[in-house]
């Protein structure tokens, strides 16, 4: 049987896709992983310090304080994402060290993940640079909360946002403007993504001082702990 010869830049392009394979193996196998156990089933997340640097060490030390364990799942939301780690089943809000600097814009240009289904983000207020300890699973794609990505150029000769198109703005009004931050995106559930579903479709209702999304049934994260 005649061997099948590919023209140099064919084999080189094949060299280059094994070579890309190998690498997100690679990143994935290394990727450190967390455990959590909740009264609805446990579920494991996977989380990326290569793109989210600053994001990730921030989550991995509360995991490593114990500082999920004992707090509950406090907004829920069917179609849209899960939230918790920050209040115990009293409604007491856990204290927290200063916010983490919001790394979305860093971590999607550097081809980290998108809010899709199975991520995990973390919360935060109106401002970007606000997030401590709280963090969401996206349970379906949430394309609005991704970051913007800013043209080059000052001014940026051309920018369009929700329709709109906008000509010759300073750099620094997009850089700064808070619609345009997103929510950092550190990692995935990769393992008993069944119970995040299952936490989303519980009933809720008022709950401490939330008017509403709270679980009827408290959710309560019961332990958080490293595994690789």
């Amino acid at each position: 049987m005649p061997s099948i010869r590919f023209p140099l830049q064919r084999r080189s392009f094949i060299a280059a896709l094994l070579i890309s394979s190998l690498v997100a193996s690679a990143w994935a196998d290394g990727a450190p992983k967390v455990k959590f156990s909740t009264t609805a089933g446990d579920f494991v997340v996977e989380v990326y310090p290569d793109k989210a640097p600053k994001t990730v060490e921030n989550f991995l030390q509360y995991v490593k304080d114990k500082h999920y364990d004992g707090t509950i799942f406090h907004r829920v939301i069917d179609n849209f994402m899960v939230q918790g780690g920050g209040f115990t089943a009293s409604y007491l809000e856990k204290k927290t060290r200063p916010a983490v600097p919001h790394e979305g814009r860093e971590a999607l240009a550097k081809g980290g993940l998108k809010n899709v289904v199975g991520t995990l983000a973390m919360a935060r207020t109106n401002d970007p640079q606000s997030a401590t300890a709280q963090f969401f699973i996206n349970i379906k794609d949430n394309a609005f909360l991704d970051p913007t990505l800013i043209p080059p150029g000052d001014p940026v000769p051309k920018f369009e946002y929700q329709g709109h198109v906008y000509e010759n703005t300073p750099r620094a009004n997009l850089i700064n403007a808070p619609q345009l931050f997103g929510y950092t995106v550190f990692g995935k559930v990769v393992s008993g993504m069944d119970v995040v579903n299952k936490i989303k479709t519980t009933p809720t209702g008022a709950g401490g001082p939330f008017p509403s999304d709270v679980p009827k049934t408290p959710i309560v994260i019961t332990s958080a702990t490293l595994v690789k």
